[in-house]
Formats: structure tokens, C-alpha cells, sequence
């Protein structure tokens, strides 16, 4: 499962890239950072990435994400978009503190027996293969 969460993160990697090429830096930043804060809470399944890999984020009681939880799980993962609103050199600054924050949550994921990232830990949450119903 852990590799069908990386690409499913990959592809909200790249949702959040696109976003960069608004060509008003702030705006696109702006956007970047909102959809990879709030990914999670946006359907049953939570982000794009996750409902193509068939996974879901549940809370540990098995309750579906709010926004608030979805906050807390992705902020990690937002603050590195905020970068695309400085002109230019935004989309490296993003990538290169993106990794320290990907590398750590890895490893984080990879220590955990629930699979669980520092985000999940944070906001009381897991990714688990989707239902049956929603293949």
C-alpha cells in the first residue's frame, strides 16, 4: 500500500503544480496551497490521487474526514506550496523543502505499524484500501 500512496500523493503533486501556471503568482500559490491542504476532506475517499489508487483517509473511530482534520493532516504537505507565489524562483524553493518534508513523512510511514505519517499521527487519521462498493 505504501507505494500506491506515494503515487497517489504524486498525483496530487502534480494537481498542485498545475496550479503554478495561473500566471498570477499569488493567486496560483494561493490555490496550490488550499488544495493540498484540504485534498483530504474534499470526497468520501479524500483527495484525487487517492479515489484513482483506490485508497480512503478514515479517522481511527472509521469516520470520514472533515476539514479540520484535513488541515491538520496536510499542512505539512501546504506550507511547501505557499512558495509558488514568489515569482520565479517559487517552484524551487517548493520542491526543495517539499523533499525534506516528503523524506520525513516517509520515514515516518515506513516506522509506523499502522502506516501512519506524522500528518495521520497529528490528526487522529489512516489510509486504508477503499471499499469494495467504491471499485
Amino acid at each position: 500500500m505504501i507505494i500506491r500512496r506515494i503515487f497517489a500523493f504524486l498525483i496530487d503533486i502534480v494537481i498542485a503544480t498545475l496550479f503554478s501556471i495561473i500566471p498570477i503568482p499569488f493567486i496560483s500559490g494561493l490555490i496550490a496551497f488550499l488544495y493540498m491542504l484540504l485534498r483530504d476532506g474534499l470526497t468520501d475517499r479524500g483527495s484525487i490521487g487517492k479515489g484513482i489508487l483506490n485508497l480512503q483517509v478514515m479517522t481511527l473511530s472509521g469516520q470520514r474526514l472533515s476539514y479540520e482534520e484535513s488541515i491538520r493532516r496536510n499542512i505539512i504537505f501546504a506550507i511547501p506550496s505557499i512558495f509558488y507565489i514568489i515569482p520565479l524562483v517559487g517552484g524551487i524553493l517548493a520542491l526543495l523543502f517539499g523533499l525534506i518534508v516528503y523524506v520525513i513523512e516517509l520515514l515516518a510511514m515506513n516506522s509506523s505499524p499502522k502506516g501512519q505519517r506524522n500528518g495521520d499521527r497529528w490528526a487522529g487519521t489512516v489510509v486504508q484500501d477503499a471499499p469494495i462498493y467504491y471499485r
